[in-house]
């Protein structure tokens, strides 16, 4: 295992919190990408995992942890963030990537992989993906809903929040959500409902993307099996634009599978990540 660093990142008129592993002068990295309300902080348990081999990078996306915005940021998957993802990889030098997406972790990613395809060396994508015919869970809707959604937000406070997480995700640990919710903080929260606002079509939100990443990509395919919110019955619709995806479904697990059981994660992610880095 290799240690981490913290630094900053600046890209896109925003400045992010960076965890790096590894050669930070390598030109090809591992790039891990959270979802919502996550942060760079998910990956603590894989970054020296995989520096001990490449060079492994996360980053609070914008609006996220230390990542602020700024009052025009565009919160649509391939407007602000698209462009965000476009400005760092440049900053960060990098010219092969190795995408690691978790929920809206992979259509960030994925749009930024289609605006430079010859750049993706391969990808993972946990619990996210193309979602044929899928309409969005019940607390993407109540944030959907002007007035509804703020209120929520308003009054979710931690033991609230543990209780909702652990209700559907049972082996979800306490540390994990604790951390979750102490960068939850007003931000981040007007954060959700503007990127949820954006999002309203999720089973067409990857559609154009996906068409333009080259289908030979190696590509690693990992779902917790009880994910409450994303049936893992997703996972297999991945081989129709990746057909040769290795497809993994993880019994047992939830919506957050890296942190619900990290070595059955990395026991499919380090193999797959140390075949594929050059």
């Amino acid at each position: 295992m290799q240690p981490i660093s913290a630094g900053k990142l600046r890209a896109a008129g925003i400045t992010s919190r960076m965890l790096q592993s590894g050669d930070s002068s390598a030109t090809e990295a591992v790039v891990f990408l959270h979802g919502t309300p996550g942060n760079s902080t998910d990956w603590l348990q894989f970054l020296p995992r995989v520096g001990a081999f490449a060079r492994a990078i996360a980053f609070d996306m914008p609006g996220y942890g230390a990542a602020r915005t700024f009052p025009s940021f565009d919160h649509r998957v391939e407007g602000g963030y698209r462009a965000f993802l476009v400005a760092a990889i440049e900053a960060l030098g990098l010219e092969r990537v190795h995408l690691v997406g978790h929920d809206f972790g992979v259509p960030w990613g994925l749009a930024w992989a289609a605006a430079q395809p010859e750049r993706v060396a391969s990808l993972t994508l946990i619990n996210a993906g193309a979602l044929p015919d899928y309409h969005w869970h019940t607390y993407a809707r109540i944030w959907q809903t002007p007035v509804l959604g703020e209120l929520t937000q308003a009054v979710t406070n931690r033991a609230g929040m543990r209780w909702l997480l652990q209700r559907a995700n049972p082996r979800l640990p306490d540390e994990f959500i604790d951390r979750m919710y102490t960068g939850y903080d007003r931000y981040t929260r007007r954060t959700v409902l503007e990127l949820y606002r954006a999002a309203r079509d999720p089973s067409g939100m990857l559609a154009e993307s996906a068409s333009a990443i080259p289908r030979e990509i190696p590509a690693l395919i990992l779902w917790g099996e009880d994910d409450p919110w994303l049936p893992a019955r997703y996972a297999h619709s991945q081989s129709q634009i990746w057909p040769a995806a290795d497809i993994q479904i993880l019994p047992g697990l939830g919506h957050w599978p890296f942190a619900d059981d990290p070595e059955a994660v990395a026991a499919h992610l380090v193999p797959f990540l140390m075949s594929n880095a050059t």
